[in-house]
């Protein structure tokens, strides 16, 4: 594999919470500008990953961030909602790209040259820079969603499967940004 200067780093976040879109971000990385502190996403404070994001919006050749929402989530299930936002965020980038690096097990068709490479966001830091901005943009947007939908905690837990989230959806039933094709959702649905 070559790789060249026109190389998108691509992660996505969201594929495990029972609401809300799942996010993916692109990055093409200057190659002549190096950012410090890139990390996996996970394994960085919010404070972290928030100034992070910044320096790699200013710095980046160019990135986007897409989405797949809760609906295409129902329809198409969650793994190809996953490859549709990358899809979405790597079309979105304002630069031609030669290859795509995916974290993870597979890869979209992208249209150019593509390879994954699992646990990429720990490794590759275009991949890293990816895996960060979409973190802080999915954040934000269950943060904002929180407001739209009170009583579930959406703010405090993004939307993943807690013991809080569930006892919400069993007090209050599903609301329009979960996602019933998941089987907490679906099942709480029957008996609400």
């Amino acid at each position: 594999m070559l790789l060249t200067e026109f190389c998108a780093g691509v992660d996505e976040v969201g594929r495990g919470p029972l609401a809300g879109a799942v996010f993916a971000a692109a990055v093409v990385l200057d190659p002549f500008s190096r950012i410090d502190g890139l990390s996996d996403s996970k394994a960085m404070t919010a404070k972290q990953r928030e100034a992070l994001d910044e320096e790699i919006k200013a710095c980046a050749v160019s990135w986007c961030i897409a989405f797949a929402d809760v609906r295409e989530i129902d329809r198409i299930n969650i793994l190809q909602a996953s490859m549709l936002a990358m899809q979405r965020a790597v079309r979105g980038l304002n630069c031609p790209v030669d290859h795509v690096m995916v974290d993870g097990n597979r890869t979209p068709d992208f249209g150019c040259p593509a390879d994954y490479l699992v646990k990429g966001d720990a490794k590759f830091d275009a991949i890293k820079a990816a895996s960060i901005i979409a973190k802080v943009a999915r954040d934000r947007e269950m943060t904002a969603l929180d407001e739209l939908y009170p009583g579930y905690g959406l703010a405090r837990h993004k939307g993943y499967p807690t013991p809080e989230h569930l006892a919400a959806l069993r007090e209050l039933g599903p609301s329009r940004i979960h996602r019933m094709s998941f089987a907490p959702c679906r099942q709480m649905e029957l008996f609400a």
